[in-house]
């Protein structure tokens, strides 16, 4: 009988998954020596070697180690369906739940949902991932995550996305700007002006659409993939930027003030929303969540970023 466990499965694969002990220690929140005993101990279990170092580049898996990590892979997923069985048999949503959040507002709206959730429900626990929207298709696709909280930005047709708010955009500006005071500004009196692009796979041609109706092209000054860097370089005075999420705070990252201007109607605005694969809704828990997603609209917890609820 062999004598290793799902946690030490859970280690091997994070392990492969970043390439070196500190990166998964980082992933899981495990001692990095909890972790190197667990591969020894694996690699003492079946009696070859799941690892190499290569010079600069981290742990790479051996051959042997490559098909050991796909059956632990595949193992760990099944024991995750048994947990999906075992809730549904008892009522009850448990056992971990992956949750992929768009990087542009994952700092504003994930750990609130997540702190919320598991007190709400202490049996399941969260993995988080900040991806950008083509890295959260693939995801999903892939079964890395078991569901996104995203905009509703060229969802392909075979997963499954569920409105929660509209967000209108807007234009982020630095608070000395002499459009800051106004009540709503039109694309054709941003187009003259230096922009900040958060240039992010999808999101870009969202923001870029946005000037389509009034035939102007915006004058992009600097790009950055980072929702802090755009705000500090709007703070300074480089440009301005387009977003949907109101940040909590009017300050920049380094301290300077800012100021949001909705974007004149016509313009598309966006939907946030939860995005899974076709029939996870099957999961106890994946429902769980989604249910609690919608209370919180209904509470009015999206209410400070600017969300609008969908009826």
């Amino acid at each position: 009988m062999p004598r290793f466990t799902l946690r030490q499965l859970e280690y091997l694969v994070a392990v492969g998954d970043t390439g070196g002990i500190a990166r998964a220690s980082e992933r899981l929140n495990v001692s990095s020596p909890s972790i190197s005993a667990a591969i020894a101990q694996l690699e003492a279990e079946f009696a070859i070697p799941l690892f190499v170092r290569q010079h600069a580049q981290g742990l790479s898996p051996t051959q042997g180690g490559r098909r050991v990590l796909d059956q632990a892979r595949r193992v760990l997923k099944e024991a995750d369906a048994m947990i999906d069985i075992a809730a549904d048999v008892s009522g009850t949503a448990r056992g971990p739940l992956a949750v992929g959040c768009l990087v542009t507002f994952a700092q504003l709206v994930l750990p609130r949902m997540r702190r919320g959730f598991e007190a709400a429900y202490p049996d399941v626990r969260i993995d988080q991932t900040e991806l950008n929207q083509a890295e959260i298709f693939n995801a999903l696709r892939r079964a890395d995550i078991d569901l996104a909280l995203t905009y509703d930005l060229d969802i392909p047709t075979d997963l499954q996305f569920i409105g929660l708010v509209r967000l209108r955009p807007f234009a982020v500006l630095s608070d000395a700007h002499d459009y800051a005071a106004r009540d709503e500004i039109r694309p054709e009196d941003l187009a003259p002006l230096p922009m900040v692009l958060l240039d992010l796979p999808i999101s870009t041609d969202y923001f870029l659409s946005l000037f389509d109706a009034c035939k102007a092209r915006p004058r992009i000054a600097e790009r950055t993939r980072d929702m802090a860097v755009m705000r500090s370089l709007v703070g300074n005075g480089f440009g301005y930027s387009i977003a949907n999420v109101r940040p909590h705070s009017d300050l920049s990252p380094d301290g300077r003030r800012l100021a949001c201007v909705p974007i004149a109607e016509p313009v598309r605005a966006l939907r946030m929303g939860l995005l899974t694969t076709q029939g996870a809704e099957k999961s106890r828990t994946v429902r769980a969540f989604i249910g609690f997603a919608r209370d919180q609209v209904a509470s009015g917890a999206f209410d400070a970023i600017g969300g609008e609820p969908l009826r």
